[in-house]
């Protein structure tokens, strides 16, 4: 059974960093494409970045420059490093793993950017 599951969220005040976390067990990471998702209050969820099963990277326009995804083949958990966090960055965020046609999503964590 795959499983993720998500933590590092928290409360932090804007220009702020915090660190994501997706452990993923049932499944070896480097086989998948990884993507880190966010939904805030009354939105829809949106795509936030990806790192696909070769490594390679890609932002929305929103985060670039400001966040870095990443991945630990060794310890299987795929990272969001989040710098310059502003007000509009407060969500949960997700971590979703596409492998073939399956779709795994973790639980979410929630980000608070505020003074």
């Amino acid at each position: 059974q795959v499983q993720l599951a998500e933590s590092g969220g928290g409360l932090v005040q804007p220009g702020g960093s915090l660190r994501l976390s997706c452990v993923v067990s049932g499944l070896t990471l480097s086989a998948a494409d990884m993507g880190w998702f966010r939904q805030a209050p009354g939105k829809r969820r949106e795509w936030v970045a990806g790192i696909s099963i070769k490594g390679g990277t890609s932002y929305f326009s929103t985060v670039q420059d400001r966040f870095t995804i990443s991945r630990d083949t060794a310890g299987n958990t795929a990272y969001l490093q989040m710098s310059s966090l502003k007000p509009e960055d407060t969500a949960v965020y997700y971590c979703r793993l596409d492998w073939g046609a399956n779709i795994y999503w973790g639980q979410g964590t929630q980000v608070t950017v505020s003074s």
